[in-house]
């Protein structure tokens, strides 16, 4: 049986030493908290794609995006693999509403973070930013 590869993006975004995260409602990790994204769509940049999915599962404005990391991770169906571009972000100042796919969405401390069910990979990344210079 062949594997099925999906391109997808995420941004992590921190603002005044908070993290932007979504609860997913649907998989793969339904029910965890994580950095907002998706799937890339047909002919979208993954700019572009992580415009759409901020705006769609937050509803903030993306203002800009640096690749960060590229991961590969193995989604909750047999044979599926994401391979997930990372990017830092940045939002316009906004009221955040969660949407689409994302069953919750909110800027988390570090308190918070702490007591929270995130993705591994969410939490390995919100830890590496935090101790990172600008983080």
């Amino acid at each position: 049986m062949k594997s099925e590869e999906i391109l997808a993006v995420s941004a992590a975004v921190i603002q005044g030493g908070c993290v932007l995260l979504v609860r997913r409602g649907r998989a793969p990790a339904r029910g965890l908290y994580a950095f907002p994204g998706g799937r890339m769509e047909a002919g979208e940049t993954p700019e572009q794609a992580i415009a759409r999915e901020l705006l769609e599962e937050t509803g903030l404005v993306m203002t800009s995006a640096t690749p960060y990391r590229d991961l590969v991770l193995h989604g909750d169906v047999d044979q599926q693999i994401f391979r997930l571009n990372v990017f830092r972000a940045t939002v316009s100042p906004g009221t955040v509403m969660a949407g689409d796919d994302a069953s919750e969405a909110g800027w988390y401390s570090p308190e918070e973070i702490a007591t929270m069910s995130l993705t591994d990979s969410t939490r390995t990344i919100v830890e590496e930013l935090r101790h990172s210079p600008g983080g």
